[in-house]
């Protein structure tokens, strides 16, 4: 049993909630009123939350490649960060909230495959 596959459930709510706040900051209201969602106002509390919860989530990632329960998984969340950080950054604004949710739900899915092994694991 992979220990670190534990926090699975923390960051499967993580990844639900930064799906909530992205359609709140890139969503069809702001891509209709052609808003910069860099110039809107975000509480210091949720910026930071959400840039330390990416770097923890980061970590873990990486974490999960250490034992070989979870280490697919770790994998495809890694590679599937890297290529959606690699298209945001180079697609227009209105494309951002298609990447990001289509990275999401890949990242979803991932970790409730996770969870499975998990319990499978513990199971036996």
């Amino acid at each position: 049993m992979n220990p670190f596959a534990l926090l699975a459930p923390v960051f499967l709510a993580f990844e639900l909630w930064q799906l909530v706040v992205s359609e709140r900051f890139m969503g069809i209201k702001q891509i209709r009123v052609n808003a910069d969602p860099r110039e809107l106002p975000m509480a210091n509390w949720m910026a930071a939350t959400w840039a330390g919860g990416l770097l923890i989530y980061f970590l873990w990632m990486t974490t999960l490649l250490l034992h070989p329960v979870g280490r697919a998984q770790g994998i495809v969340l890694l590679i599937v960060t890297g290529l959606g950080y690699a298209i945001r950054t180079t697609c227009g604004l209105q494309w951002v909230l298609v990447v990001l949710t289509f990275e999401g739900s890949i990242r979803v899915g991932m970790l409730i495959s996770l969870l499975g092994m998990s319990w499978r694991a513990l199971l036996r």
